[in-house]
C-alpha cells in the first residue's frame, strides 16, 4: 500500500505473469509516483493498479500525547544518532495532487485505503473508464462503499500485514479482537452485491480457493510477494520473515499510531504499549529512527510489516510465485470439485 516494496518492478513482474499487480501510491509525492507509474507502463502493457491512502479527516492528534511519545523515544535517537522527525508534517498524503494525476492519465485500477471517497470521486473516475476498490474492515463500511458508488470492495481480514484499513481509527476499540477474513468475507458477501476480493494472511492457492467458497470474487496478496527479488523491501525485512528469531505478529501503533501488523521486535515491545493515536504524526515522527535502524543492520528497530502467514513465505521471482500460486489453486478447485462429486453420488 506504501512506501518502496510494492515498486514499478514488482507490479511488472506481477502483471506479465497474468495477474493484478498494484503499485503503492502511500507517503510518496505526487511527483514521484508520476514517474513510478511511468516506470510501470515501461515494464508491462498489461493491466495494474495504484492505491492511494484517504485523508486523515478525523479528530487531530493531541499534541500532548505525541509530545509524552517523543520524549519516550529520545533514547532511540540518542542511540541511533538521528533525530526525530517533525510529528506535525501533512495529513493528507498529497491527496489531491495524486488524485489529479490518476484522473487526467488514468489507470486501470484505482483502490483506497483508510476511508472511502466521496461519491463525486467515484463518478469521476467512472468517466475515465477507471475501476474503483475500496479497502474495507467490516460490513458496514463496504455498504458505505457501496452506497458512495465504489465498483467493488477489498475485505481486510485481521491477519493481514500492515496498516487495517478501517474507516475509524477509534483509540476506544483497542483491543477488541479483529474478524478472520473468512467470516468477514461472508459477512460482507450477505451484505453487499459488490465483488469483492479477499485480503489478509493469504500465502497459498489453497487459500485462495478457501476466499472463493467463501464468496469472495478474487484474493490479494501482499506478504507473499515480499522475499521476491523484485520487491523493493530492504533485504533486513526480507530475511526477518522467515527468520526463527521473529516467531509471532501483532498489531501495533508503535511506528505510525495507526495500528498495523508487523513481526514483534524489540522497538514493537518496548514502545507499542505507549503509543498513542496520532497517525500520521507518529509515522513522520519514527522515520528517521527506522531508517536509521535499516542503514545500522538492524532489524530489532524496523517497521517489519508483515501478516500472519509470513512463516509460509517463499523466495521466489514474482512470475514464477504467481504461477505456482496458480497452479495450487487449480488443485485445490479440483480437489473440492472432486470431494463434492463424492458427496453427492
Amino acid at each position: 500500500m506504501a512506501g518502496g516494496a510494492s515498486c514499478p518492478e514488482l507490479v511488472g513482474a506481477v502483471c506479465e505473469a497474468g495477474a493484478l499487480g498494484f503499485l503503492a501510491g502511500g507517503y510518496k509525492t505526487a511527483g514521484g509516483l508520476y514517474q513510478e507509474i511511468k516506470r510501470v507502463r515501461g515494464l508491462t502493457a498489461r493491466p495494474f493498479g495504484v492505491n492511494l491512502f484517504l485523508p486523515q479527516d478525523g479528530r487531530p492528534a493531541d499534541p500532548a500525547a505525541v509530545e509524552v511519545y517523543r520524549h519516550q523515544l529520545a533514547g532511540e535517537a540518542t542511540w541511533y544518532e538521528t533525530p526525530l522527525g517533525e510529528a506535525d508534517d501533512c495529513r493528507d498524503d498529497a491527496y489531491d495532487a495524486k488524485l489529479a494525476i490518476l484522473l487526467e492519465d488514468p489507470v486501470p485500477v484505482v483502490s483506497f485505503t483508510f476511508g472511502c471517497p466521496a461519491r463525486e470521486t467515484f463518478h469521476a473516475f467512472d468517466r475515465v473508464g477507471t475501476y474503483t476498490l475500496v479497502t474495507v474492515t467490516s460490513a458496514e463500511e463496504a455498504l458505505a462503499a457501496q452506497r458512495a458508488g465504489a465498483d467493488a470492495v477489498c475485505v481486510q481480514g485481521v491477519e493481514a500485514g500492515g496498516h487495517q484499513g478501517t474507516y475509524r481509527d477509534d483509540p476506544a476499540d483497542e483491543g477488541a479482537p479483529g474478524t478472520g477474513l473468512l467470516t468477514l468475507v461472508t459477512q460482507v458477501r450477505e451484505a453487499v452485491a459488490l465483488p469483492i476480493v479477499a485480503a489478509g494472511g493469504i500465502m497459498r492457492g489453497a487459500q485462495i480457493a478457501a476466499v472463493l467458497a467463501a464468496g469472495a470474487d478474487a484474493a490479494q496478496l501482499g506478504t507473499a510477494f515480499l522475499c521476491c527479488p523484485e520487491s523493493g523491501a530492504h533485504p533486513l525485512h526480507k530475511r526477518a520473515l522467515t527468520d526463527p528469531l521473529f516467531t509471532r505478529t501483532a498489531l501495533t501503533r508503535a511506528f505510525s499510531g495507526r495500528p498495523a501488523r508487523g513481526l514483534v521486535n524489540r522497538f514493537m515491545r518496548e514502545h507499542g504499549p505507549y503509543a498513542p493515536a496520532a497517525y500520521p504524526e507518529i509515522h513522520h515522527l519514527t522515520a528517521p529512527l527506522r531508517k536509521a535502524a535499516a542503514t545500522a543492520g538492524d532489524a530489532q528497530g524496523m517497521a517489519l510489516w508483515a501478516g500472519q502467514g509470513h512463516r509460509l513465505a517463499r523466495e521466489l521471482p514474482a512470475g514464477q510465485l504467481v504461477e505456482v500460486l496458480a497452479a495450487e489453486l487449480d488443485t485445490a478447485l479440483s480437489d473440492l470439485s472432486g470431494h463434492a462429486h463424492r458427496s453427492t453420488s
